[in-house]
């Protein structure tokens, strides 16, 4: 019974670890390729602007994962 509540611990401490590090990860990106997203929007050269708008297809996904974030912090603050 200790050995199985002691693995089930250590467990949970580990992947609560692994999403935290997850987390932060995801907002890095979000931060960098809305950065990139600006500053290649500002371009003159029409190739950059074009590379700049399909920038969304991978910031929309990321914006969901940084909604989920907070939902789930807002959650445990209030619970």
């Amino acid at each position: 019974m200790v050995s199985t509540v002691t693995s089930t611990t250590v467990t949970t401490v580990t992947l609560f670890g692994i999403t935290a590090l997850l987390g932060l990860a995801a907002v890095l990106m979000l931060i960098s390729y809305l950065v990139a997203k600006e500053l290649l929007s500002a371009s003159s050269n029409r190739w950059l602007q074009l590379v700049g708008r399909r920038l969304n297809v991978a910031i929309v996904p990321l914006l969901l994962v940084f909604a989920a974030i907070v939902a789930t912090r807002i959650a445990d603050a209030l619970a």
